[in-house]
């Protein structure tokens, strides 16, 4: 047998440097796994109940086989104890409490016991590179790496990236872009994640960051830093817009990234099959960005507005189809860049919307402060469009309006505070017939117009409303910013919003909701806590109790 193994020493190293060498992970794993599989073979042919353990030299081969014991004064498991007399006989010097080294034989592996061991040092060599090629990965997501289409699978891309395989799911190519096994591909590394099947590398072909990578490669003042991409966004295979800056005053951000003759765009367009990129001066000033982002239509006046987030914009009425893009494509995806809400209209558009606000809000203050439709227009020309706007602003700036003094403007700010207390004892009767908690009304910025909103939505209880994300509660509804008549289809749950959506409430205010909403379910541990507790105590009371006549 001792012969036979020793024979094998050349061999088993020889395995050992060529599996490690293949794999590209260390020599140590490889030995490892080696000795586990060895150890595993010896269990079966001596005991699975005995503490075996192998070792193999990395340098010479030679292999030493040896069961662990532990020293007793009885024995209780003969296949890991060992009395103190037994124990001397193969170390002088044993004592009590001390684990000693047992020597077998080496074991000659069968073919089934080779064929555990194979499998062993399989498994331990595909977990060691699967480790490697995450360990690898990990730390790169976000770079453009090249590799060849090993194979198409339901529409998905594996790409074999050498020493490892990414895969290019379909919402991640670029649309009508035909890829063929073999052919040489750049993507950018958009997640490396490890899973039980081993590192799942996603790469991508569609993502703005992509463009932006690509950018960085061919434009050497990118990649310096001299010029930043601020902003992109992108219809993969379409188009596309790039918002730049320049951090050096002599360097035009714009005709750097374009370069001569075009030549670092179009660089950029054949890699993205053709895909036709703007580039855009980035400013700090949102209007002046919006503006820019529109290109090539022309805007007459941007008006913004930042509680709702959204950007209304005026173009000339030639200009409409221009600014709005084929499909909406163009203002699509100037409201990516720009990261706002994008409206389009024509100065016809603007100003009939104008008119019927104007109308509304004038009807609305007749009705509410019993004043005359030349005070009313009045009002909203001087800017007034709700009323808490005149209950609760400075009386001295609604007594400057001309034609006004301090008498009539107390009355009115009087009136607008009669008006809103009317509207609030409204809402509370309707919310109470909703069959709306008072609690409810206890939380804060909550008013009682919100509780009705709530109520119609089916929220009528503390645990209803504690029960809800923040999300869930304030987002905003995610409306069309095309022009005209949205496509059919079909409305997503993202563009549906939060319960209370339209009341421009922000996520600090949610979240301060929700927990006040959750605050009653912590209140009622420790009152739930102590009557168990009792519980817990009255057993052994009670028997006490009943061992005292025994005794």
């Amino acid at each position: 047998m001792a012969t036979a193994i020793s024979a094998n020493k050349a061999e088993l190293l020889a395995i050992a440097n060529a599996v490690a060498s293949e794999k590209m992970i260390d020599k140590a794993i490889v030995i490892e796994a080696i000795e586990e599989a060895i150890q595993r073979a010896a269990r079966a042919r001596y005991g699975a109940e005995n503490d075996i353990r192998a070792k193999l030299d990395p340098q010479t081969g030679d292999l030493r086989l040896w069961r662990v014991v532990e020293v007793v004064e009885q024995v209780d498991d003969y296949f890991k104890q060992v009395d103190l007399a037994a124990a001397q006989k193969l170390q002088k010097d044993a004592r009590i409490g001390d684990f000693i080294v047992d020597p077998l034989p080496a074991v000659d592996l069968g073919r089934i016991d080779a064929q555990s061991a194979k499998q062993v040092i399989f498994q331990k060599v595909r977990e060691a590179d699967r480790e490697r090629q995450y360990q690898e990965f990990k730390d790169r997501a976000g770079e453009i790496i090249t590799g060849v289409v090993k194979s198409v699978e339901f529409g998905h891309i594996v790409v074999n990236l050498g020493r490892a395989e990414g895969v290019i799911r379909r919402d991640q190519q670029i649309p009508r872009e035909l890829m063929r096994v073999g052919d040489r591909v750049r993507a950018l590394i958009l997640s490396v994640r490890s899973e039980t099947r081993g590192p799942q590398i996603f790469l991508s072909r569609a993502h703005p960051d992509f463009m932006k990578k690509l950018f960085a490669q061919e434009v050497p003042e990118i990649y310096d830093g001299i010029i930043e991409i601020k902003a992109a966004a992108r219809d993969p295979g379409s188009r596309a817009k790039i918002g730049v800056i320049s951090y050096d005053g002599s360097i035009d951000p714009v005709g750097a990234c374009v370069g001569m003759k075009g030549s670092r765009v179009q660089a950029v367009v054949q890699e993205m099959q053709g895909e036709k990129i703007d580039i855009i001066p980035w400013s700090e000033d949102t209007a002046t960005f919006v503006v820019n982002a529109l290109q090539p239509a022309t805007v007459q006046r941007v008006v913004i507005d930042e509680d709702d987030g959204r950007i209304e914009v005026v173009v000339p009425d030639d200009q409409l189809s221009l600014a709005i893009g084929r499909r909406g494509q163009n203002v699509r995806l100037a409201s990516q860049l720009t990261g706002s809400q994008i409206d389009i209209m024509t100065e016809a558009d603007a100003s009939e919307k104008r008119q019927r606000e104007f109308v509304e809000r004038s009807t609305m203050f007749q009705e509410e402060l019993d004043v005359d439709e030349t005070l009313a227009q009045l009002l909203v020309a001087e800017g007034f469009g709700e009323l808490e706007e005149v209950a609760y602003v400075p009386l001295d700036e609604l007594a400057g309006i001309e034609g006004f003094d301090e008498e009539l403007a107390q009355e009115l700010q009087s009136r607008a505070t009669e008006a809103l207390d009317r509207r609030e004892e409204a809402a509370r009767a309707e919310r109470r017939e909703l069959g709306v908690e008072d609690a409810l009304a206890e939380l804060p910025h909550l008013t009682e117009a919100m509780l009705v909103t709530l109520g119609k939505g089916g929220i009528k209880t503390l645990d209803d409303l504690a029960d809800l994300a923040t999300d869930e509660l304030i987002a905003k509804k995610r409306q069309d910013n095309r022009r005209g008549p949205s496509r059919d289809r079909g409305e997503r749950p993202e563009d549906k919003g939060g319960v209370l959506g339209e009341y421009g409430l922000t996520e600090e205010q949610g979240n301060e909701i929700i927990m006040a909403a959750r605050a009653h379910w912590f209140e009622d541990e420790p009152e739930a806590a102590a009557p168990a507790e009792a519980a817990a105590a009255e057993p052994q009371n009670g028997e006490a109790a009943d061992a005292d006549p025994a005794q």
